[in-house]
C-alpha cells in the first residue's frame, strides 16, 4: 500500500522539531514584525508623504514584513533543514520504509509555509492594531498573491537545496540569494519610492512582482495580472529546477 504524500504523523513530528528551534521561530515568526514596530516607532515614518501617493512609510512596509518571513523560511530555514538531511542519511535511509522521503519533504514544505503565512498575519494585525494600517482592501487578491509567494519561496528554496551538496553551502548560497531578494521585497526602499525604471526591472523578479502585487491588493485593487503571471512563472521555473536538480541521497 503506498504512504500519502503528506502523513499526519510525519507532519506532528515536524511541526515538534520546529517548535525546538527558536532561532528559526525568531526569524521567521517574529522578525518581520519586530522590524515593523521599530519602524513604525520613528515619527517620520507615521507621516504621509506625498511621494508615496499619499501614504505613510509604515503602510509600505507592511507587505516588505509579509513577504520578509516568506524570504527568511524559503532562502535560509527549509534549505539548510533539507540539505542536513540529506547530508545525514536520513532521506536515503527513509527510502527503504513505508514512509518516502517525498512525505517527509511534503510535511517539511508545509510547516515552513503555515510558519511564513503566520508570520504574515502577524505582521498584518501589529500593523493594524499599532499603526492604524489599514487591512488589505482586496482580500481576495491579497490572498493569491501572497499563496503564490509563498509557492515561489518554497520552490527557491528546494532549488537551493538541489544544488548544495552540505548545509554549509546551503548557507552560503541562501545567504547570497537572500539579500538582492529583500531589496526587491523593498526592504532598504520601499517599491513605491524607487525610480520608476528600477521599479520595473524588480517588477520582474519574484518578490518584486510580490511586492507589487500586495500593494495593489492592499490599495483596493485587484493585483496586476503581470504581477501574478510573473509568480506563477518563477513558481513553475523554480519547481522544474528543483524537481531536476534535487537528488535524495
Amino acid at each position: 500500500m503506498s504512504t500519502p504524500v503528506l502523513d499526519s504523523a510525519v507532519l506532528r513530528t515536524e511541526i515538534r522539531l520546529f517548535g525546538r528551534e527558536p532561532g528559526a521561530i525568531f526569524w521567521i515568526l517574529l522578525f518581520p514584525t519586530l522590524l515593523l514596530v521599530i519602524l513604525g516607532s520613528i515619527p517620520s515614518f507615521r507621516q504621509s508623504d506625498d511621494s508615496l501617493g499619499g501614504l505613510r512609510l509604515v503602510d509600505t512596509y507592511v507587505p516588505v514584513a509579509v513577504l520578509l518571513g516568506l524570504i527568511l523560511g524559503g532562502l535560509q530555514g527549509m534549505p539548510q533543514v533539507l540539505t542536513g538531511y540529506r547530508e545525514r542519511g536520513i532521506l536515503r535511509r527513509m527510502s527503504t520504509t513505508p514512509v518516502r522521503p517525498l512525505t517527509l519533504l511534503t510535511a517539511h514544505m508545509v510547516v515552513f509555509a503555515g510558519a511564513a503565512l503566520a508570520s504574515a498575519v502577524l505582521a498584518l494585525l501589529v500593523g493594524r492594531l499599532a499603526f492604524g494600517v489599514r487591512l488589505p482592501e482586496q482580500p481576495f487578491g491579497y490572498a493569491l498573491a501572497l499563496l503564490l509567494a509563498v509557492l515561489v519561496a518554497l520552490a527557491l528554496g528546494s532549488v537551493i537545496s538541489a544544488v548544495s551538496r552540505t548545509t554549509k553551502i546551503a548557507g552560503a548560497v541562501g545567504s547570497a540569494v537572500l539579500f538582492p531578494m529583500m531589496f526587491c521585497a523593498g526592504l532598504w526602499v520601499p517599491v513605491q519610492a524607487m525610480p520608476h525604471v528600477l521599479a520595473r526591472i524588480v517588477g520582474y523578479t519574484p518578490f518584486g512582482a510580490a511586492a507589487q502585487a500586495l500593494n495593489q491588493a492592499a490599495g483596493g485593487h485587484w493585483p496586476g495580472w503581470t504581477h501574478l503571471g510573473v509568480l506563477a512563472l518563477w513558481s513553475v521555473l523554480l519547481t522544474a529546477g528543483a524537481a531536476r536538480w534535487f537528488r535524495w541521497e
